[in-house]
């Protein structure tokens, strides 16, 4: 099942910004190639205040209800900006991960991809940051919790950089472990190895600039596998960025399609052995238009069998 919403498009931080419409666009193409015709479509719903409030804190969610601009765009941070259309894209992208843990939760469609954007994992409790307003995966973790009482939920992150939002939301929490590749030193500075979460429910593998296919497959096999099979997840969530493809204009890492087919498929069969089939991936960050395509393809055909 494939999440999306017309508004995900409107969010605007600026002329320029890497963070662009043109992405969503690009992603959009991939996921008209024939092999996914027969994939059912779904308009992605706003996600509501308690279920934003599970993973945010009020003055957050408060503040950017407050501040979304009638016109023009008010600046965050230095890397992220609201537009007018910005609160509704984001509470769009929020929504499409809620639902589609209630689409594979209900069946018979164990899989979804949220095609979303802005992306969401740099948000932390508190603070929107790193291009990202709500943290669409984190609250659709959240929502799986209180929804449906699951108490092991594993959120993966293959984006290149840290998922610092996802780790400071969960820090805390038994029931949810987070596991994160990603390139290092690179944008927001955290996720080493020694970070293991205040429950001990954090797993990060630091691949230096420059690793390729050999050193990603082996941080997989050797420390994020390993952990996931061994909580045995009820839920897997994915938070799916491209930018470690060897194209991105962002980092230095060098991924191709078939290392996001390779990841894809160890993601699914540990969904397979742990979680009934139930997987939701959601799109992260991406910023070569052509890797984008290619590896949206790569990742959707090994999620869908397509």
């Amino acid at each position: 099942m494939i999440f999306t919403h017309p508004a995900c498009l409107d969010h605007d931080p600026g002329p320029g910004h890497p963070e662009c419409r043109e992405r969503l666009e690009a992603v959009l193409e991939a996921l008209n190639d024939p092999r996914f015709a027969a994939i059912p479509r779904r308009e992605a719903p706003r996600a509501g205040r308690a279920q934003l409030a599970a993973a945010h804190a009020e003055a957050l969610i408060a503040a950017l209800e407050a501040n979304a601009p009638r016109t023009g765009r008010i600046r965050i941070d230095a890397d992220t900006a609201m537009s007018p259309a910005s609160l509704e894209a984001a509470l769009r992208a929020a929504g499409a991960v809620c639902a589609a843990v209630d689409a594979v939760v209900a069946g018979p469609m164990r899989r979804a991809f949220c095609a979303v954007r802005p992306p969401g994992h740099h948000a932390t409790r508190a603070t929107a940051m790193g291009f990202c307003l709500f943290n669409s995966v984190a609250v659709g973790a959240r929502h799986a919790q209180r929804a449906y009482g699951f108490s092991r939920i594993a959120v993966v992150d293959f984006d290149v950089h840290h998922g610092n939002g996802t780790q400071d939301v969960f820090w805390d929490d038994p029931a949810v472990l987070y596991a994160s590749s990603h390139q290092s030193p690179l944008y927001p500075g955290t996720g080493r190895p020694e970070e293991r979460g205040g429950a001990g429910k954090v797993v990060n593998a630091v691949l230096p600039p420059g690793s390729g296919s050999v050193a990603f497959r082996e941080a997989w096999r050797e420390v994020v596998l390993p952990a996931l099979h061994a909580f045995a997840p009820e839920l897997v969530l994915v938070s799916a960025g491209f930018d470690a493809h060897r194209l991105d204009p962002l980092a230095n890492l060098d991924l191709g399609a078939a290392d996001y087919v390779w990841v894809t498929q160890q993601l699914v069969d540990l969904a397979d052995r742990h979680a009934r089939g139930r997987l939701v991936s959601a799109l992260e960050g991406g910023y070569s238009l052509t890797a984008l395509r290619e590896s949206t393809r790569a990742h959707c055909a090994a999620l869908f069998g397509a």
